[in-house]
């Protein structure tokens, strides 16, 4: 089952060094070999046991809906990322104007290709169909504050930091970590790209 919103995009997307596609349930070994990684998966909402239960989650038609992997030509997949259009809060009387009209983005990348700038590259691609094809008016992010790495990825892309909540989010450890939320407008990212 291809989404709604992967079909309305022109895939794969092509970056100077990737190829940013959709996903398919055949793809789940490839990804459960880094997102089984304990430097991975100690980040992510949900880190299934064994290789088994991935597959499963994987092969979720919902979750294939929103997931678009990296791969690195000559390498293969060396990442996720997740494009999950929603609709934004709004008021009743203008309900149907706030239809489909921004994006989280979530991302995952094998710790062996990190470092060298792959995961901004894709979701810089991934932004940008946001905001061109999709026409979408806002992409967030959010992500643990301890996961600096990710936040400041998040800040090389231009995403502006909306908050910094102290302890809101239990972490599967036990401990209550602070979490960290980023978001990108059109209109920020058209000025970013001039």
């Amino acid at each position: 089952m291809t989404s709604p919103v992967l079909e309305r995009l022109a895939l794969p997307l092509r970056t100077e060094r990737l190829i940013v596609r959709a996903s398919t349930a055949d793809d789940a070994d490839a990804v459960w070999r880094y997102r089984r990684l304990d430097e991975v998966n100690r980040w992510l909402t949900t880190a299934p046991q064994d290789a088994a239960a991935f597959r499963a989650h994987f092969a979720d038609p919902e979750r294939l809906a929103v997931t678009l992997l990296v791969e690195l030509p000559g390498t293969g997949v060396i990442g996720d990322v997740m494009l999950r259009v929603e609709d934004a809060w709004s008021q009743a009387e203008v309900r149907d104007r706030a239809v489909g009209v921004q994006a989280e983005l979530g991302w995952a990348m094998d710790p062996a290709h990190q470092g060298r700038g792959y995961a901004t590259e894709a979701v810089r691609a991934v932004i940008a169909v946001c905001f061109t094809e999709l026409g979408l008016r806002r992409v967030s992010a959010g992500c643990f504050a301890a996961n600096e790495a990710s936040w400041r990825m998040m800040e090389r892309l231009g995403m502006r930091r909306e908050e910094h909540s102290r302890e809101t989010a239990l972490h599967r450890s036990g401990e209550w970590m602070d979490g960290m939320n980023y978001g990108l407008l059109a209109s920020e990212w058209r000025a970013l790209t001039v």
